[in-house]
């Protein structure tokens, strides 16, 4: 069901050989990420290795897929080059190769800005594009053990690790990444309460 072998050879004519490796690198995490977290492994590898498709595409094509796609996207994502290939390739994997299925084509369109309660896809993707093995930022590794310890608190670092870099970077922070910080913020805030109760409860 998941060609990935015939994308793979599509990818290879398109990208740098950098940018496909890295494709590569994402695919094989989002696929372990996968069977720890209950999801289809060869979906997971498929979503993961097309999230970067745009990434190298012409500055003006990528807006005016990201224009012609009739996706929501804030004002924040159009101010902002570095995030139109997630939107752009998230359209063209639709027009392109005919791919309808909305937990793949949400997972590639929010990759780099994620949002509130995202399926499980997608914050394998997110995380996947994170953690992979080219990855080599400061904490990358307690970023990646994390991730095989509780999913929903690398969420919350993932999005604190956004919007920290954002912010460094005197960038625009769109919404959707905003409440994404929230939302698994919240979650975070509600599973401590449970095992400080828990905890309460037993030392009774």
């Amino acid at each position: 069901m998941y060609n990935s072998e015939e994308k793979k050879r599509y990818l290879k004519g398109i990208l740098s050989q950098k940018r496909y490796n890295h494709s590569i690198n994402v695919a094989e995490e989002c696929s372990r990420l996968a069977l720890k977290y209950g999801e289809d492994p060869d979906k997971a590898y498929f979503a993961g290795l097309l999230h970067d498709i745009c990434k190298e595409m012409d500055p003006e094509e990528q807006k005016a897929l990201v224009l012609e796609s009739g996706f929501s996207v804030c004002r924040e994502e159009l101010e902002t080059h570095s995030l139109w290939h997630g939107i752009a390739g998230a359209y063209f994997i639709k027009i392109r190769f005919g791919i309808e299925d909305i937990d793949i084509v949400n997972a590639i369109r929010f990759h780099t800005v994620g949002r509130a309660g995202m399926t499980r896809l997608e914050e394998i993707v997110y995380l996947g594009d994170l953690i992979s093995a080219d990855r080599t930022y400061k904490d990358v590794e307690k970023m990646r053990k994390l991730a095989y310890s509780s999913l929903n608190e690398a969420m919350r670092e993932a999005f604190a690790f956004s919007v920290k870099s954002v912010v460094k970077k005197n960038g625009l922070l769109p919404l959707c990444t905003a409440e994404g910080y929230n939302f698994y913020t919240r979650i975070h805030k509600e599973e401590k309460n449970i095992s400080n109760a828990d905890s309460r409860r037993e030392l009774k």
